[in-house]
């Protein structure tokens, strides 16, 4: 009968495969002490209860696999013990990857991670780990990005805490959190000393919170780019409760930030980007040459607006850089004198380069009725579409083709800016 490899990827112990060069099989807390070699990936043969022997993630980095994270895991019940560590604020860690086990660290004032990134270019990514009944998932300093797939947080207060500059982002998807202590007050995700992301924070986690704990407490500021806080499709409950209203969600940052681009979300409030302006006190506006366009005047009032601002004088801007499709509805009334021909348009400040642009295919020409009782109005209704970059901005004008006579946009017209 031919010789067929054994069914077992370590062998009979542990150490180097004698099958797999690359692998280190782990079967106690002795193969993942002191110096580890970053070209092996280190194999979890099973669960491995780690005591108080903490795991020395070198420069290079730690590639880390098991089964599955019902075979496979690192546990701990230590006090004051931190599983995966940094050498020493001098000596950092290398990339950390892992997939397909389990992490339970459950002593008092103990934590799973406390990693310094050597170079600031390093990641942190995990596919299928699951972090079961732990007092905390602890500090991460300056790597570039993080990535988790499929992962897992049950039980415990699992906070993870991210300090400095990530030039990269952090993306948490497909994931589930379920069963938290009742008693952790600590946010999911919890702003850390000079935190600052300059790419995105993306997720659609299905998260029960408990009746205390944020979801992430992070601020607009350590978010510099425009929607770049990314909830897209999550599905977020307290206590299995939904409450699209509850503060304590997101208690330092809230959907209309600019910061911020929630979406199709279940249990949290959603970003709707756009704005609307209306008229609240009529100003004449003076015609000095037939057929030529005015600015219209008035006292403009801004509603709703989530990553625009609205001015006095009429205009919306656009504050953020994406979406940048938007729609334009307006209803407008302008009352001037009867019978003559009205046109109204809107044109767009273009900030990249410095010139106004004229949509003429926003044009729309009406004549002013002559009503009973002297007021004479014309009325629009335009609908088109727009596009709009980062600080450009929209507003109306006018023109009368039949002579001089002013005319002024009444109480109540109003344009909206949507995304489409």
């Amino acid at each position: 009968m031919a010789d067929f490899p054994s069914a077992n990827p370590g062998g009979d112990g542990g150490g180097t495969s004698n099958e797999l060069e690359k692998r280190v099989i782990v079967k106690s807390s002795a193969d993942l002490a002191g110096v580890l070699d970053s070209t092996k990936e280190y194999f979890l043969d099973g669960i491995v209860d780690m005591g108080s022997t903490e795991i020395i993630v070198p420069v290079g980095g730690l590639n880390l696999k098991g089964y599955d994270f019902n075979i496979s895991g690192l546990i701990s019940s230590a006090d004051n013990y931190t599983m995966f560590k940094s050498e020493s604020l001098a000596v950092k860690s290398g990339d950390v990857l892992g997939s397909d086990y389990l992490v339970s660290v459950t002593g008092a004032n103990s934590k799973v991670y406390e990693l310094y990134s050597a170079t600031s270019n390093e990641t942190f990514e995990f596919t299928r780990v699951n972090y079961n009944n732990c007092t905390s998932l602890g500090d991460l300093y300056d790597y570039r990005q993080g990535l988790e797939f499929g992962t897992g947080r049950f039980g415990g207060s699992p906070s993870l805490t991210l300090h400095g500059l990530w030039a990269g982002g952090y993306r948490i998807t497909t994931s589930i959190v379920r069963g938290l202590a009742g008693t952790m007050t600590e946010p999911l995700f919890k702003e850390g000393t000079l935190f600052q992301m300059n790419s995105r924070f993306l997720t659609d986690i299905n998260c029960d919170l408990p009746t205390l704990a944020p979801l992430f407490d992070f601020k607009p500021v350590n978010f510099p780019n425009p929607g770049t806080i990314q909830l897209r499709g999550c599905e977020i409950t307290r206590d299995g409760a939904y409450d699209a209203d509850d503060m304590n969600l997101t208690p330092d940052i809230g959907s209309s930030d600019l910061a911020c681009y929630w979406t199709q979300n279940n249990g949290m409030n959603n970003t709707f980007v756009g704005g609307a302006s209306s008229v609240i006190t009529e100003q004449v506006t003076t015609v000095t040459v037939q057929g030529d366009w005015y600015d219209i005047a008035g006292v403009f009032l801004g509603t709703g607006e989530q990553h625009f601002t609205a001015s006095t004088d009429g205009k919306l801007t656009h504050n953020g850089s994406s979406p940048r499709e938007f729609e334009i509805t307006s209803n407008l009334a302008i009352e001037g004198p009867s019978n003559i021909e009205v046109e109204v348009r809107f044109r767009k400040w273009d900030d990249s380069a410095s010139v106004f642009i004229d949509l003429d295919y926003t044009i729309q020409a009406r004549q002013v009725n002559s009503f009973v009782g002297g007021r004479d109005v014309a009325f629009f209704n335009i609908n088109t579409g727009v596009t709009l970059d980062q600080n450009d901005y929209i507003q109306m004008q006018v023109r009368n083709n039949s002579g001089t006579g002013n005319v002024t946009l009444e109480s109540s017209s109003f344009f909206r800016v949507q995304e489409r």
